[in-house]
């Protein structure tokens, strides 16, 4: 297995990316190799100073990347030897199984589908985020950012590919699917959540338990939340607020801790041919390694395959 990490992506690369592909070689098996690309020079500097070998990696070098600021699709086409368009070039070609990048986070969208292509069947991908319960579980949010306007044949979609991640990569045996409404009853919502939601009745591809009103995401209801991208752009920036509010305040609790980013490390772009996994623009370490472990796992457990099989 070789996982492709571009250590220029993200406010703190390429140190917080090189540190973080350090940390993330500790948790990897024999045959699991992680792929660096970006400066290598300067990532062979970053190692040095921390007396790591180099040779534990492989390089693809590559000065060039694709700033936050730029347009996702005409960098990912004007760039070729970016770091991104690189990495999803590997991951093409079959040189790497997976690919993460805290980089521009629509560019690895762009890259997503015009390289590795979208699953046939699957009309639009998703980008998934974890919601801490107060139980201590972990709920799946999806979309939380790719399509933030939405087609009722969406979001049946997201439950599919929600359920399906939840599953094989966090190990939950029969996922619960909840539509984010904004009352519990059958009817309640916009055009868009009265249309869903007896598509996802009907299902059988998920377990539905209906709709999932705001304040109750965050108790044991449901272990898939699906809502369209803007909405679930909004809950994540405003779940991820939770951490930072109650660090200020002085306040050490399990369950705000579980609102770090940094545990999670980043989302998978659910409904693309290979493992992509997005990290957050302010990545630091601990969430560069988490989101390598991250990628490890969806290639061990053939969730590609898995998503495949179900939208055949």
């Amino acid at each position: 297995m070789k996982i492709g990490l571009d250590i220029m992506g993200g406010d703190f690369a390429p140190k917080a990316t090189v540190l973080g592909a350090i940390a993330a070689y500790k948790e990897l098996s024999a045959g699991q190799t992680l792929v660096l690309i970006g400066d290598k020079e300067i990532a062979i500097g970053i190692l040095a100073e921390n007396n790591f070998n180099p040779d534990n990696f492989e390089f693809v070098h590559t000065t060039e990347m694709i700033d936050m600021g730029e347009h996702p699709a005409k960098a990912f086409v004007q760039k070729p030897n970016s770091s991104i368009s690189i990495g999803f070039k590997l991951l093409k070609e079959g040189g790497i199984d997976a690919f993460s990048s805290a980089g521009n986070s629509g560019a690895m969208l762009v890259g997503a589908v015009l390289s590795v292509k979208t699953i046939p069947g699957v009309l639009r991908p998703a980008i998934t985020s974890i919601m801490p319960q107060l139980k201590g579980n972990l709920g799946v949010l999806v979309d939380v950012g790719a399509n933030a306007d939405c087609k009722p044949e969406y979001l049946l979609q997201f439950g599919a590919l929600g359920s399906l991640f939840a599953k094989y990569v966090y190990n939950v045996a029969e996922p619960r699917v909840g539509l984010v409404n904004i009352g519990e009853e059958e009817g309640k919502g916009n055009i868009l959540c009265q249309a869903a939601y007896p598509l996802m009745k009907e299902s059988t591809l998920f377990n539905f338990v209906g709709n999932v009103e705001g304040r109750s995401m965050f108790y044991d209801v449901a272990d898939v939340l699906v809502c369209d991208g803007f909405t679930g752009n909004v809950i994540l920036k405003l779940a991820e607020s939770f951490y930072d509010v109650a660090h200020e305040k002085g306040i050490n609790d399990s369950f705000y801790n579980a609102f770090n980013y940094e545990q999670y490390g980043g989302s998978p772009i659910l409904g693309v041919n290979a493992p992509v996994v997005v990290g957050h623009g302010i990545s630091n370490p601990e969430a560069i390694k988490n989101m390598v472990v991250l990628s490890k796992n969806m290639v061990e457990s053939a969730l590609i395959d898995k998503i495949r099989s179900a939208f055949e």
